[in-house]
């Protein structure tokens, strides 16, 4: 009889596997995406499973078809919390920076994810419009200024601030570093970092 070993190697990659979702809302350009992928090239480095859910990807690939209705709006963010939610159970580290604009959306999310037991933080990237504005990332306020665009989240479009979120960020007073560090420190006081 042959006796044949096998010697599987243990030099695999380490991933911290507790997941949660960090929700990071606010008007148009107030930085939100990027401090998503500043946290998430941090937490990469440390060995976290994390994916940004970029809200203008998530439009074009999972809500296509979906208008900037009251209705499709949460029908979007609702769609993007059930994506979240299950990066979360599963490990991931979901960081979600889309403006949804509703409480009663955002809180539809905090409940689908209380009740699977992920844990769930909500950031509000309190960047005023009038920053907002001259930062334009989207060209989308000289749209609306020009006539060219309607419904615009925080001009002529309800924003529903949040009453309480778990972090709120003034974006206009500090770095983008110093933003995601903030996200970071909160991520690490509730031992998810």
């Amino acid at each position: 009889m042959t006796v044949i070993s096998v010697s599987l190697s243990t030099n695999r990659e380490t991933h911290v596997t507790t997941g949660a979702t960090v929700w990071l809302t606010g008007l148009p350009s107030a930085g939100k995406t990027t401090i998503a992928y500043e946290l998430a090239g941090r937490l990469r480095d440390e060995g976290h499973r994390v994916e940004v859910l970029d809200g203008d990807e998530i439009r074009e690939f999972i809500s296509a078809g979906l208008g900037f209705s009251r209705a499709d709006r949460h029908t979007n963010v609702q769609r993007i919390g059930f994506l979240a939610d299950l990066l979360a159970r599963n490990g991931v580290k979901a960081l979600v920076p889309v403006i949804a604009p509703y409480a009663e959306s955002r809180e539809a999310v905090r409940g689908r994810h209380k009740e699977s037991g992920a844990p769930y933080l909500e950031v509000h990237v309190a960047t005023p419009v009038e920053v907002c504005s001259v930062r334009d990332v989207k060209g989308l306020y000289a749209k609306q200024a020009a006539g060219e665009l309607t419904g615009l989240t925080g001009v002529d479009d309800p924003y529903e601030e949040p009453l309480s979120p778990d972090l709120r960020i003034e974006s206009q007073h500090q770095t983008v570093q110093e933003s995601a560090a903030a996200v970071y420190a909160l991520l690490s006081e509730r031992g998810l970092a």
